[in-house]
């Protein structure tokens, strides 16, 4: 059977400490050494421990590289024991894909010297993530216990950051935030593209630039891709998650300047049903009304009549 073909399964789990939880973590061989821990397709829960987001690393001839850690200490050190499970070689570096919790607050469970950022993700990270692992401790409880915020401390430069026998590359963009990173592996073709990239969930868009995220999903149509590992939702073999992302976030903008034009507030706008081809999305029911809630005010503001000077 090719290797490609064969679904190799390990499972971890993290011992139950300081009061919090056991996460079952799970991690698929999706191309040659080449690993994901594909989170469930919801929003945060206590249920699901806030294991939403898809974390993967590389199992390099030099050490691993790892991905993205997750939402919390738990789920970090959980992430450690699976790829103690899979080979002995150390974790060499991790990358953070952006600042959003989700991606980040596992950080404590591996050396802070070897996390990666871009630096203004790490800058988000050191300003926005105190307010973020209180919200963490919030929806997530006893998940969350032990976390403590950890940014990253190497700043990325981009370009070429090859790892023994993997030649990866280190690409910086933004629109999903200010700061976005992927990693893509000339290997084999996976594409570690964060939250750039969603498939079959509703995006989200609270520190979106919708031009910029255009733009960046524009770049990466234009890689050799032959895995792609979205931010949230299932690992794809095609480019379809980059068009379903690229045409909900155009529908989405082009209904909050609509209505904004015509004088609708976010009431009528959140009676308005959603475009049928969005409808099937995970999440859409939450995260649609949370998209207008957080970007329609500023959408209003763009459409306002400018002031008469005073006389």
């Amino acid at each position: 059977m090719p290797r490609l073909a064969m679904l190799l399964i390990y499972m971890a789990f993290v011992p139950n400490v300081a009061g919090g939880a056991d996460y079952p973590l799970e991690a698929r061989e999706i191309a040659p050494d080449t690993y994901v821990v594909e989170g469930r397709n919801e929003d945060f829960s206590v249920a699901n421990g806030g294991a939403v987001v898809n974390v993967g690393f590389v199992v390099t001839s030099a050490g691993v590289v790892v991905v993205d850690t997750g939402p919390s200490a738990h789920f970090g050190q959980a992430l450690r024991v699976l790829i103690r499970n899979i080979t002995p070689l150390p974790v060499i570096r991790v990358y953070n894909t952006h600042h959003h919790p989700d991606h980040f607050l596992g950080n404590q469970a591996f050396p802070a010297g070897l996390i990666e950022a871009a630096p203004d993700s790490i800058s988000a990270q050191q300003q926005e993530g105190p307010a973020f692992l209180d919200n963490m401790y919030r929806l997530l409880q006893h998940w969350a216990s032990g976390t403590e915020l950890q940014p990253a401390t190497r700043p990325s430069q981009g370009g070429r950051a090859d790892a023994g026998d993997h030649p990866l590359e280190v690409l910086l963009m933004r629109g999903h935030t200010a700061a976005d990173l992927v990693v893509f592996d000339h290997r084999t073709g996976v594409l570690f593209a964060g939250d750039l990239v969603f498939n079959s969930r509703a995006p989200t868009v609270p520190h979106a630039d919708f031009a910029a995220w255009q733009a960046s999903l524009d770049r990466l149509a234009t890689l050799p891709i032959r895995v792609l590992v979205p931010g949230h939702g299932p690992v794809s073999r095609d480019a379809v998650p980059l068009q379903q992302t690229a045409d909900y976030l155009r529908w989405l903008d082009a209904t909050l300047d609509a209505a904004a034009a015509d004088g609708l507030d976010a009431t009528d706008l959140l009676a308005r049903p959603v475009d049928a081809r969005f409808r099937g999305l995970a999440v859409i029911e939450a995260e649609y009304p949370r998209a207008v809630m957080q970007r329609f005010p500023e959408v209003e503001r763009r459409h306002l009549p400018a002031s008469s000077p005073t006389p």
